[in-house]
């Protein structure tokens, strides 16, 4: 693996490299950390890389790691910048050769995510995007449950991702929070376009089923911010499905607070990121269900993509390792032209979270009630 981004000062680059070595299967062997080369070589010097394969910009990196022997250079690049580079880097990576695996949102806006998808289809590369939350066990349990029918038809979804940590304008002099808020880095959404399109495609993973309407409202509560920080979207799913879905940057008090509740016409489920191996489904008739990872009789993609005895915490990182591994394993098979069944968020996704952050911010702004998702997959 080489990386762009994720230098020092960096928080989710660190995640990204946690997850990727978890299981083993992955090495991190080169890369451009930084737009400043000094701090790229630092960055490099700390993580013990070779300097000679520590580059000064990532278009140096694709050049020559592709002529590097098969044998050593990377296989895929691993994309942890604001979201302003995102669609640059991949279109650079796919261009010599190179899988990718990046950050969301995939670009800067849904133009670039047609034209990546564009790209992609006449390449022979992979593409994986870290939709994190997917990842976790118990979150395959729910989609494997909802598939299997054992709620009935999906009468209702209620889908939250608060967060306080920009609920006041002195939030905003961190890293984290500066590009965020800065819409020529991060588009045209923060607090929908960082954590809403999470929630989203987590309820759509779940379900099966991808968003068609929306109808949105969206603001920008501390004074003088010019992005969103706060919203809530009502929904209309391509099944039938309605739900509500909230987001939020200024709920003072909440960390990381998503959570999902889906409620069909035979049973319910309940599911929260702050209590990840457990899963709760509740039955009109008969005593509620606790479902734990690890125990008791669960789908094999649930467990899978387990690690721990029961009783073990799993969680973010292990999530996040879980689209790591299962892009390894993409690549490998790719390499020796076979075709796994794995499934990890692709350009697909990609292209449909950017249609949802656009048609959302776009609705926010009309006074027409229901907002068409434009599908492209």
């Amino acid at each position: 693996m080489g990386m762009v981004g994720g230098g020092e000062g960096a928080f989710i680059g660190a995640i990204h490299r946690l997850a990727a070595r978890m299981d083993d299967q992955i090495e991190l062997v080169c890369g451009a950390f930084s737009s400043d080369p000094k701090k790229s070589r630092q960055s490099a010097d700390d993580l013990f890389l070779n300097p000679i394969r520590c580059y000064d910009n990532y278009k140096k990196m694709f050049v020559a790691e592709a002529r590097l022997p098969a044998s050593q250079r990377m296989d895929f690049v691993s994309i942890v910048t604001p979201n302003h580079l995102h669609y640059p880097v991949a279109i650079e990576a796919i261009k010599h050769g190179f899988h990718v695996i990046s950050d969301k949102p995939a670009t800067l806006n849904l133009d670039e995510a047609l034209q990546l998808k564009s790209t992609l289809n006449n390449s022979d590369c992979l593409y994986a995007l870290t939709h994190t939350y997917t990842g976790y066990p118990m979150v395959k349990e729910a989609r494997a449950r909802v598939a299997s029918g054992q709620l009935g038809a999906v009468r209702k979804v209620v889908v939250e991702y608060s967060q306080g940590w920009l609920s006041s304008s002195d939030d905003e002099s961190s890293k984290q929070a500066s590009w965020r808020l800065d819409p020529h880095r991060s588009g045209i959404s923060c607090c929908m376009g960082d954590i809403g399109v999470h929630a989203a495609n987590l309820a759509e993973t779940i379900l099966g089923s991808r968003i068609k309407q929306v109808c949105s409202i969206l603001e920008s509560t501390v004074e003088g911010r010019v992005l969103d920080d706060d919203g809530t979207v009502a929904l209309r799913f391509d099944n039938g499905a309605k739900g509500v879905l909230i987001a939020s940057q200024i709920s003072l008090g909440e960390e990381n607070n998503l959570r999902i509740r889906i409620y069909g016409e035979l049973a319910s489920l309940d599911w929260s990121q702050q209590e990840p191996n457990s899963l709760k489904l509740s039955y009109a008739n008969k005593a509620s269900e606790i479902l734990r990872a690890g125990v008791g009789e669960l789908s094999t993609d649930t467990t899978n993509h387990l690690r721990t005895p029961a009783g073990h915490p799993e969680g973010y990182l292990e999530a996040f390792a879980n689209i790591y591994s299962d892009f390894a394993t993409l690549v490998r098979e790719h390499k020796s032209s076979q075709n796994p069944k794995i499934s990890v968020p692709s350009i697909d996704d990609a292209v449909h979270g950017m249609a949802f952050i656009e048609t959302v911010v776009s609705a926010s702004k009309s006074d027409i009630k229901w907002h068409e998702v434009p599908q492209h997959s």
